[in-house]
Parts: C-alpha cells; structure tokens; sequence
C-alpha cells in the first residue's frame, strides 16, 4: 500500500482531493495532515473519515519534528497547506509568510530527509501576475501582485531549488480559480451563492470586470493526481479549463440559478493591486492525457444545487466568522 500526506486535507480543494484518492486508488492510504485554521473542516470529509485508507493528523506544517515522523515511509507528499485569500494578506501578510513559505520549506527538507519519492506542491495561476491577452506558459516569469501570490511565488521557487541543488523529485502545479462543493464561504463563487440564498448583497469589487479562468474543483483533482503519477520530476504543469468570464457574469449567473434579482449585486470599492485577468496555457498537462469534464455552466449549477441542499455547513462558517 503506498503512503501519500495531504497536507491542507481538511480545505477545500484538499478535502476534495482525499475523497478523488480514495476512490481512484482504493489501494492507498491518505494521511491528512491538517492544522485545522479557521478554513480547515474536518466535517469535509465526515463521509470517508472511517475509510480503512484515510488517516487524520492533526499538525501544522512548520512542525518540522512532527513531519519527520510523519513522512516515515511515506511515498508521496502532495502539499496543498496555505494561506489563500488575498483580502486577508492585505490586511496582514505575515501569516501568509509564514505558512506558504517557511512552512513550504519545513515540508521539504523533512521530505528530502525520509527520501520521499514525490513532493506535489499545490500553487496558483496568481503568481504570474495579470496578462491582458493570451496566456502564461510555465516557463513565463513570475510576477505576483498580492503578498498571498508573492508568499506562493516564494514556495515555488524554493520547491524548484530543491530540484535543482538536490535532485529532490519535485513537481509544480498552477492552477486557475477553482470552485465546487465544501468551499469556504470567502470566496467569490461560494461567498455570491451564500449571500444570495440569504438575501444579502454580493459584493463586486471595482466594475466586476476582472477576468478569471475557473475550473471545477475535480477536474483539478485529476489533473494533480495525472501530475503526480505521469508528471515528469523538476516540471511545473498549467492546470485549466479555458473557461472564462468576468466576476460580473459570475454574479448574473449565480443570480439567476437561484432566481434573484440582480439588485443585489453591490459594487464595492476595487481591493489594492486587484489583478485584471488569469489565463494560462495547459498544454503540457493536457499531453500527460488530462483534460477537464465539466462545463462551467453545468457544475456551476451543480454547485449552487450543493450549497442549496447543504446550508447547515455553510452556514455554521459564516455564523463563526461573524
């Protein structure tokens, strides 16, 4: 049975990640290791949690003598732990230093010191920077706007040095905008459909016409687990859908999924160092054999269906975060 840590398991698209896993390879076993901040849930994963192929440790992954024991024997990391949301790292950026960065780190050299076979670490389409026309390829330069995308930008970079100084089998994913069931209700597609279902306003920044990619969250799942399995080590792999639409059509959209009046779109004033566009191009993972199922429109309304048939777990978050 190969040994594969999670690390950030209990988030959104770890937690997605874990329950893929357990289904594809029913003969691994997941350790989620998790050091359970305000977006880490285990109820995310309440459905698989006596599975005989997950484990749960509870650990912050600057924990550099808990990872030592942890990684014993283990055949893969695959690190998805972070700091994610750019409004937080403007008001205050040094947890997002902390975490995305030394933590990284601490990963890494427990990793290299138990000679574990793939270390996946799990970055963003942020850390280019904006593009007005075309798409970043994985050998464009980084140019990242927020302190989140600079903190995800610094771990990319020391996960790379670790290629190149030690041979340490590394592999970089950069994803777009991902959305789908158990996200924390922060974001904009989970944060429009809660308010919405509740009657308050949706708050766009700016004119709304920031663009992004937006992939659902289990085609990215398959596209890591594509990574990791036929990735080749020292590479960094795109992950799209070639999706996209402006922040203000997402908002007319899950506005009318759920019939409610465009009245409650609010515009709000633009977020310092707001990124205009994402877009990247895919095609080296789409090489590996990779390539998204799902239509937006379709698991956009298969994710407003969730977030409709599931309000007890949202809505204990946003009760909290009050």
């Amino acid at each position: 049975m190969r040994t594969i840590v999670v690390t950030g398991g209990a988030g959104f698209i770890g937690s997605n990640f874990i329950r893929y896993m357990l289904n594809k390879h029913p003969d691994y076993l997941l350790i989620n290791y998790d050091k359970l901040t305000y977006a880490g849930n285990l109820e995310n994963l309440k459905d698989v949690e006596n599975s005989p192929g997950y484990d749960f440790v509870h650990g912050d992954i600057c924990d550099f003598n808990l990872l030592m024991k942890v990684f014993q024997g283990v055949h893969a990391v695959i690190n998805f732990a972070a700091e994610s949301h750019v409004d937080r790292s403007i008001v205050s950026s040094r947890p997002f230093a902390l975490t995305n960065v030394y933590g990284t780190s601490a990963l890494l050299e427990a990793a290299k010191n138990r000679n574990v076979s793939r270390f996946v670490q799990v970055s963003t389409d942020e850390v280019y920077g904006s593009i007005t026309k075309g798409s970043f390829k994985e050998s464009d330069r980084l140019k990242p706007s927020s302190p989140y995308s600079a903190s995800k930008a610094a771990a990319d970079l020391i996960v790379r040095s670790y290629w190149t100084t030690y041979k340490m089998p590394i592999i970089i994913t950069r994803t777009t905008n991902n959305f789908g069931p158990y996200q924390y209700p922060e974001k904009l597609i989970s944060l429009f459909i809660t308010n919405a279902l509740e009657d308050k306003p949706l708050p766009l920044y700016g004119d709304g016409s920031n663009v992004r990619d937006w992939i659902y969250v289990e085609d990215n799942c398959e596209a890591i687990d594509i990574a990791l399995h036929r990735g080749l080590v020292g590479q960094t792999y795109n992950i799209s859908s070639g999706q996209e639409f402006s922040n203000l059509q997402i908002s007319k959209m899950i506005l009318k999924e759920l019939d409610k009046s465009e009245e409650l779109i609010e515009y709000v004033a633009d977020r310092p160092g707001h990124d205009r566009r994402y877009s990247l191009d895919c095609q080296k993972i789409r090489e590996l054999g990779w390539q998204p199922k799902h239509n937006f429109t379709e698991a956009l309304r298969k994710t407003v269906d969730w977030y409709k048939e599931n309000q007890q777990w949202w809505k204990k978050l946003k009760k909290e975060s009050d």
